[in-house]
């Protein structure tokens, strides 16, 4: 995605530039076509180029369709998210806690011996029903 360095409205500035001259919009007028391309006004492309301010959801959502790059790079790009929120976001959230079971599979523990050694060192740490409830 991208690398580990800091991002701030300068470096994102950087970036669009860089991309917009991969991208043949850098000669005469260039900036103003990819405007048209976009759908982002004229002035905002010129504002992100300048690195005056951050772009809005809309604008990052124009940019990540135009230039063909995941939204989550443009997130942490413009120093919106970081790398380990997004990972964060992509992760379902359960109300129920997972199983053993789920927990070995999702571990990569396959191996039946495996699992069952999984599972009773998990019981181990978690202590039975009834320790709990006499220590509770």
């Amino acid at each position: 995605m991208t690398s580990g360095a800091a991002h701030s409205p300068q470096t994102f500035a950087t970036w669009l530039r860089e991309q917009l001259d991969q991208r043949g919009y850098t000669e005469r007028g260039g900036q103003k076509r990819f405007a048209t391309d976009s759908g982002i006004s004229p002035a905002t492309v010129s504002r992100l180029l300048r690195a005056d301010g951050i772009p809005d959801l809309r604008t990052l959502t124009l940019l990540a369709e135009t230039l063909r790059v995941p939204l989550g790079e443009l997130l942490v790009r413009a120093a919106i998210a970081r790398p380990e929120d997004l990972a964060a976001a992509a992760r379902p959230i359960s109300p129920d806690p997972i199983t053993p079971q789920q927990a070995a599979a999702e571990l990569g523990i396959t191996d039946p011996q495996s699992v069952a050694a999984f599972e009773a060192m998990v019981g181990a740490l978690r202590g039975t029903k009834d320790d709990r409830r006499a220590n509770g």
